[in-house]
């Protein structure tokens, strides 16, 4: 993989087109070409750079330094694809931040045989793929914007029962009228009642990233009223065996808890859940700022941080 797919024209064209976002592409047909977004802050703009630069180095950090001062920005948020070392961290004057999108993935090499595949699923996982038909669950894509519309219901229920954030109604809307995403619902009717009209129980979006042959499992939620229902197993292994028929050679998990992460960890459950399909880790450097105002950008991590403390109180 060259470079991560939040750094591929595609998602310049989402950021645009449908979010309106100022962006750049730096250092264009080299090893160091780079994908830099202008965010704003009550306190001023920044750089970002989601799951970016592909390459840090001198040359890459100066060409956003440059950037980032004619655009009145106080800082710089990367993403290094590859993990930094202790020295690097020191070598670059970066400081460790909250992590944007995930540090830690599972991913899935779709090349082997498909009966190979469902070998590597855990023997629970298997037997769910094996009897979801029979429990009365049934997958279908779409494409239509207004279906993004059981997503929107089912997260918003999750987002009632665990006290988290979503993404909004347009947000999700508008990542599905992109060519690259597609929404896959899972069905449910009774086996007793075949004639009911089927309920949306678990829905999620996926991005296919063609120049990486890559799938990823992007925004997602199940009704927790029918937890004992396998819908997210019949909705991700189909998605996997769909991506493989595509052509596709790897599917991503998104993120997962660390390695070192206890029982605890509020990712704990659903990475356990992600690795019964087989795979293996994948690793990034995490998000990192570069500070280039003294004194504004210890105000807005003091405000950040205080912001974050209050959300967690009000939770």
């Amino acid at each position: 993989m060259n470079s991560h797919f939040l750094q591929s024209p595609s998602w310049e064209l989402f950021l645009k087109e449908k979010e309106a976002k100022k962006t750049f592409r730096l250092l264009e047909n080299s090893p160091n070409e780079t994908l830099a977004v202008l965010e704003k802050t009550p306190l001023g703009n920044y750089l970002y750079c989601p799951y970016g630069p592909t390459s840090l180095n001198k040359t890459t950090l100066n060409a956003l330094t440059s950037l980032a001062k004619e655009n009145n920005c106080f800082f710089l948020r990367l993403e290094p694809l590859k993990p930094l070392s202790a020295s690097e961290i020191k070598k670059f004057r970066l400081k460790k931040s909250k992590d944007i999108n995930p540090a830690d993935t599972w991913v899935l090499d779709l090349t082997p045989e498909t009966s190979d595949l469902l070998k590597n699923f855990s023997q629970g996982t298997r037997t769910r793929y094996n009897t979801f038909a029979k429990k009365g669950l049934s997958v279908r894509v779409s494409k239509n914007p207004e279906d993004i519309n059981f997503l929107v219901r089912l997260q918003s229920k999750l987002a009632r029962e665990k006290g988290i954030k979503t993404f909004s109604k347009s947000y999700l809307k508008n990542e599905l009228e992109m060519p690259f995403s597609s929404l896959y619902l899972v069905e449910y009717t009774p086996p007793e009642s075949p004639a009911k009209k089927p309920e949306i129980i678990a829905a999620s979006l996926f991005f296919d990233d063609l120049e990486n042959k890559t799938r990823f499992y992007m925004q997602s939620a199940a009704d927790s009223a029918y937890k004992k229902l396998p819908a997210t197993v019949a909705l991700l292994s189909t998605s996997i065996f769909d991506a493989k028929a595509a052509g596709l050679k790897f599917f991503d998990f998104w993120g997962i808890a660390p390695d070192n992460a206890g029982k605890n960890h509020p990712w704990a459950g659903f990475t356990a859940f992600k690795k019964s399909f087989g795979g293996f880790e994948k690793n990034y450097a995490g998000t990192f700022d570069l500070p280039l105002n003294r004194l504004k950008y210890p105000f807005y991590r003091l405000l950040r941080f205080l912001n974050l403390k209050l959300r967690k109180l009000k939770s």
